[in-house]
């Protein structure tokens, strides 16, 4: 039995042209910015790089998504989820935001990650004490005792990479490939409608 696939046609045309569209939205959407952070004090040197969204909130914060680094030679292993305090200083949570400046870079609550030697770490602003400043929360969960030190810590971060639009020249081709693809088809269907043959 022959099976038509005049109606199956239509729906592979539509893919063609649908899918390449979609992948430069979606490249588009996931834009991102790539900073250089650094912190250190007495005893203390971390340092690395943040991914970020590319676009602030409200209050000009860019939500870091994503890091990469060391503490004192122990690499970073993992950013600490938003909202959640690292452990060890519980009940306060991370807010993961970093700031272009001038003015402080972080929020009270500031940003978390893991190290692999097991430890864990939450730089913040203290905008609470009489001096404000950068601190830093330092968890040892394995160490005797608690395991924690907090201590003041001088703190930078800068972009070195912001997201451009799309090339014009991209955009152009995808929607070059997309008319090809239709007037392909429009011609396929008004060949294939003179003929009267179905289409296989």
């Amino acid at each position: 039995m022959r099976i038509s696939t005049r109606r199956a046609l239509p729906s592979a045309w539509r893919a063609a042209i649908f899918v390449p569209v979609m992948a430069l939205t979606a490249n588009m959407a996931a834009a991102s910015v790539v900073w250089d952070w650094n912190y250190s004090a007495s005893g203390i040197n971390a340092s690395g790089t943040f991914i970020t969204v590319d676009s602030p909130n409200a209050d000009g914060g860019y939500l870091i998504t994503a890091i990469t680094g060391s503490r004192n030679g122990e690499a970073i292993t993992g950013l600490q989820p938003t909202g959640t305090p690292i452990p060890g200083n519980e009940p306060y949570t991370v807010d993961n935001l970093i700031f272009p400046g001038p003015g402080p870079q972080l929020t009270s609550h500031g940003f978390g990650f893991s190290t692999s030697g097991g430890n864990f770490s939450n730089p913040f602003y203290a905008d609470f004490l009489p001096e404000p400043g950068y601190l830093e929360f330092f968890s040892m969960p394995a160490a005797p005792g608690d395991g924690h030190t907090e201590l003041s810590v001088q703190f930078s971060a800068a972009q070195v990479a912001v997201p451009e639009p799309a090339p014009l020249g991209t955009i152009a081709v995808v929607l070059a490939l997309g008319t090809v693809l239709a007037i392909a088809f429009t011609k396929t269907q008004r060949r294939n409608g003179r003929s009267g043959n179905p289409l296989r």
